[in-house]
């Protein structure tokens, strides 16, 4: 929910949303930004966005949400989808093996057109499906500690964990931005610029 006005917040944080086609992305979006949930399985064409505002301490977060299809023939849109981003939730289908096999090419692209110090959250979804499990959680937390993200497991259709996982990265902007780490520009408000300087180190997240 928006504490105050729409248009009233104190910092406007870009998170991209990346991971492979059907892993869940769009279903994450929308349970955080609308609280909704669909069975329908169709792959997002293009790109769209939602927002949501949060209170981080005395602070109004507004995080504008980037969602777009996993599928090969959209990876043109790359450089823009990225631009500006400050931080990302990967995400992987707990059911689905490949789908965390794809991880590290989606961290290195990632990587490739951010800046090194984004936020990461590495995000096993579709936890619900527990007897469907095809990926360890002891393989994604050793990903997430060697590659220097959070890590959290999901469940967008029962809602376990996501408004956990989007508040913990946008949280973790904000601490960064707060000591000064994160250029954003004089305008407070104002969408991170394209390539934001961060020296902030990277944590990983007890699990």
């Amino acid at each position: 929910m928006a504490y105050r006005a729409d248009d009233d917040y104190d910092y406007l944080f870009k998170v991209v949303l990346i991971g492979d086609s059907g892993v869940g992305k769009s279903n994450l979006l929308s349970r955080f930004t609308r609280n909704e949930f669909s069975l329908e399985s169709k792959s997002t064409i293009g790109v769209e966005f939602a927002t949501r505002s949060i209170r981080v301490g005395d602070k109004v977060i507004k995080a504008q949400i980037w969602d777009t299809a996993g599928q090969e023939r959209y990876r043109a849109i790359t450089s823009a989808y990225y631009r500006g981003a400050v931080g990302a939730l990967l995400v992987y289908d707990v059911t689905r093996h490949a789908t965390f096999e794809s991880v590290g090419r989606w961290l290195k692209e990632l990587r490739d057109h951010t800046d090194a110090n984004i936020v990461i959250m590495l995000v096993g979804n579709k936890a619900d499906l527990r007897h469907l499990r095809a990926v360890p959680v002891e393989d994604s937390q050793a990903f997430a500690e060697r590659e220097g993200t959070f890590f959290m497991e999901t469940s967008a259709l029962e809602s376990m964990n996501v408004e956990k996982a989007f508040t913990e990265v946008l949280t973790q902007i904000y601490r960064v931005v707060s000591k000064k780490a994160l250029e954003i520009g004089d305008d407070p408000s104002a969408v991170p610029k394209a390539r934001p300087s961060m020296s902030a180190p990277r944590t990983t997240s007890p699990t």
